[in-house]
């Protein structure tokens, strides 16, 4: 399984605070982290393989009250940076991590190519990343795409997200 933590407060070092809460998860043998941070109107995203206990702290990234953090066990995909959660929607306006397993993320991803989508991962999690865009064109209401694509997933899945405005949005 996998770790994840958010915050939305009032705090201007949210970077900080998950990166944090990560560290407190360390002892169960993670082999990635990513760290995403929402400040005007842009993600700010670090990732990487290794143990978070390895990171002093994030400071490239600008001061802001909404962060989310994963760190990873990796089921499907290699252990490397690229496969490091949280993973961008293809216009940048999300990151997406998750915890579980997606059990039919091939014939999902095998759908989503046929209709042009891209993958830079090979993780089911940008799966789901690419289901939500394909849900958005229809619903063009990311809650709604987000429970719609959430509902095709087979497995035992959490999945946290943070937008470009600073929303963060969970569903298990």
């Amino acid at each position: 399984m996998c770790g994840i933590f958010g915050y939305c407060g009032y705090r201007d070092d949210a970077a900080k605070i998950v990166v944090a809460g990560l560290k407190r998860l360390d002892y169960r043998g993670y082999d990635s982290w990513g760290v995403a941070e929402a400040s005007d109107e842009k993600i700010y995203l670090e990732k990487k393989a290794g143990k978070i206990s390895d990171v002093d702290s994030i400071t490239s990234f600008p001061k802001s009250g909404r962060a989310i953090a994963h760190t990873r066990w990796a089921t499907t995909g290699a252990v490397n940076d690229v496969n490091a959660h949280p993973h961008f929607a293809t216009d940048k306006s999300f990151v997406l991590a998750q915890n579980g397993i997606v059990e039919n993320y091939e014939d999902i991803k095998a759908t989503l190519l046929k209709k042009g989508y891209k993958f830079l991962s090979t993780t089911d999690t940008e799966v789901i990343v690419r289901l939500i865009e394909n849900e958005l064109k229809e619903k063009k209401d990311l809650l709604k795409a987000i429970r719609s694509a959430f509902l095709q997933l087979e497995g035992r899945n959490t999945i946290i997200l943070i937008t470009k405005e600073g929303e963060i949005i969970a569903a298990r």
